[in-house]
Parts: structure tokens; C-alpha cells; sequence
């Protein structure tokens, strides 16, 4: 695990409410923001247009089967804290069954996605992207689809943006997301891994 993040320092972090990112340098800053962005579960809002595309069936979700093709293309931007030493460590901790990839599929090719982290009833989301328009959007739909039916009743998105507000995400005191965590982790949950869930 030679430049990679060691898997249980990585949980340890996430069970307190700390992630890390990536610097240019190659330099690792480690983060606990006050204010926190999470999307609640039970209010998460799907917009008009996403209603819409829900509705074509050419769509394929899949979980897990493209992890790393998902974060290399989260991280193919101009800026991104996703840098090599980022992807080893998340890699190593979806080997041992803690990060999972939700995927969209269209054709066969990979259309959208997004990848995070797993701990009890608590998901970290990192990142997404899309190559075709709303795939994005559809994996985070399907993500929380998954959450509600398996028990989860965190989902952490780190900060906000106005492109997660169309969903509701909101921000919340570290304090209040802490007590959130701590009800969040001893529950017993399971992600469906490696295949299609549609």
C-alpha cells in the first residue's frame, strides 16, 4: 500500500467526521466542515427533468462492477483533489467491501456515475460525473433509492452546491451531523455489490 492512505486510518477518519483530499502537490489536508452538507434521505427531491429521464428505460444501473473507471472519471477535470495516492487508497478500501460505485449504463458504455464511502448506516458521498446528460443525476437517484430500501439514514455530501440543493441538500452544525454519524454507525446495513440492480 506504498502511497496510498491505509483502509482502517481512512474509516477511523470518516467514524470521526474527517475525509481527506488531494493537493497539486501531492500534499493529503484532511477535513471536518462546519457547516456539513448532507442530503436527507427522507426529503431528498427529484426535479421535474430528472422525472423525465427516469422514465427511459435504456437506462442500466449497476453497482460496483466499473469502480475505478468511475473515479478516474470524476477526476478527469481541470482541477481535481482526486490525484493518484487518492485513488490507490479508495481502491484498497473498496477491495475491502467499505467504497462502492453506483453506474449508469447506456449502450454498454459507462454514461454517469458516482463513487463513496460505506460505515454502518452512514454513506460518504465523493464524486460524480456524467458523459450523458442527467446519468449523473440518475445515479444519485438510484444511490438514495438504495440507501432508503437497505436502512441507511446518513448521506453525507461533505459541503453543499447549488447543484445538490435542487435535490435538498442542506447544511447542518458539525455538532448536529456528529450526533447524525454516531446514531449512523453501529447500524447493520448491506450495499448490493457487483452487478445490475435494474
Amino acid at each position: 500500500m506504498k502511497n496510498s492512505i491505509p483502509p482502517d486510518l481512512l474509516l477511523e477518519a470518516y467514524a470521526s467526521g474527517i475525509f481527506p483530499m488531494g493537493m497539486p502537490d501531492g500534499e493529503i489536508r484532511w477535513y471536518s466542515p462546519d457547516p456539513r452538507g448532507i442530503i436527507p434521505l427522507e426529503e431528498f427531491h427529484t426535479p421535474h427533468g430528472l422525472k423525465r429521464s427516469l422514465k427511459n428505460r435504456s437506462w442500466e444501473i449497476r453497482t460496483d462492477t466499473a469502480f475505478r473507471e468511475v473515479m478516474k472519471a470524476c477526476a478527469s477535470r481541470e482541477e481535481t483533489w482526486i490525484t493518484e495516492t487518492i485513488a490507490e487508497s479508495y481502491t484498497h478500501l473498496f477491495e475491502s467491501g467499505h467504497a462502492h460505485s453506483v453506474e449508469v449504463w447506456l449502450e454498454g458504455k459507462l454514461a454517469g456515475g458516482l463513487y463513496g464511502v460505506s460505515i454502518g448506516g452512514a454513506f460518504f458521498g465523493e464524486s460524480m460525473f456524467h458523459r450523458v446528460t442527467d446519468a449523473s443525476k440518475i445515479a444519485l437517484w438510484h444511490l438514495v433509492s438504495i440507501l432508503k430500501r437497505e436502512g441507511f439514514t446518513l448521506l453525507d455530501s461533505q459541503w453543499t452546491t447549488p447543484h445538490l440543493e435542487q435535490f435538498g441538500a442542506m447544511e447542518i452544525p458539525r455538532a448536529d451531523y456528529l450526533e447524525k454519524l454516531a446514531a449512523a454507525l453501529p447500524l447493520i446495513t448491506a450495499f448490493p455489490s457487483s452487478g445490475s440492480i435494474n
